[in-house]
């Protein structure tokens, strides 16, 4: 775990490492988009900070931890109160560059589920009712980190990417589900090429970015 926030007081550094506070760039009660969560109502926490920084990357913005203030987790539940929803999405930037034990503790005691969006590639915190591993190039996944995916979601940007999903199809766990998902710039270029390998390729589903069709958050 890589905590990414600078120039922090010994104080502040303390309730970072600790959980309690974390670098929170949005929140927004919305429709998931994507992958097999897509068309559920869930509760978005974006959390500022990444160290893998994937070029199509959408939310560049959320890189650099330091732009984005540090929050108090215990509040989040007043919010959370305000949304029907019990399903609670954490992305970011890359989430697991942070303790999220305790975020998940409170949230998993106030009737919330915890779904998380990860490259995989720090090593987990916190207690998952889904995690979706999406795997990039630039850091790949750590090695043990493929056994806790429920949902595999590769992005397909060129077609190299196919053979790269096949090797880290490998290596999940049977029950996992494998999505294929066109970078969003390339959606008209790859798209009939995903198309095309799923139905070669059963164990593969495709994912859109519904959210972007829909023009919602």
């Amino acid at each position: 775990m890589s905590l990414q926030v600078k120039n922090l007081s010994d104080e502040q550094s303390k309730q970072l490492s600790s959980g309690k506070y974390l670098p929170i760039m949005e929140e927004f009660y919305t429709i998931q988009g994507e992958g097999r969560k897509a068309g559920k109502p869930a509760y978005f926490i974006r959390i500022g900070g990444c160290d893998v920084g994937c070029h199509w990357c959408d939310v560049k913005e959320s890189w650099d931890a330091s732009l984005h203030p540090l929050k108090a987790v215990d509040d989040l539940i007043h919010r959370l109160e305000e949304v029907p929803a019990k399903d609670v999405v954490i992305t970011g930037g890359e989430p697991t560059i942070y303790n999220l034990d305790y975020l998940c503790e409170v949230l998993h005691a106030n009737g919330y589920k915890t779904f998380l969006e990860t490259s995989g590639a720090h090593k987990f915190s916190g207690r998952w009712n889904w995690i979706c591993l999406s795997p990039k190039k630039n850091q790949p996944p750590r090695p043990e980190v493929y056994s806790f995916a429920h949902e595999l979601k590769v992005i397909v940007h060129n077609k190299n990417d196919f053979k790269w999903a096949e090797r880290h199809a490998d290596k999940v766990n049977k029950d996992c589900k494998l999505y294929l998902q066109p970078e969003w710039s390339k959606l008209d270029e790859m798209m009939p090429l995903i198309i095309n390998y799923v139905m070669k390729n059963p164990s593969w589903n495709i994912s859109l970015q519904t959210h972007k069709f829909m023009k919602i958050p």
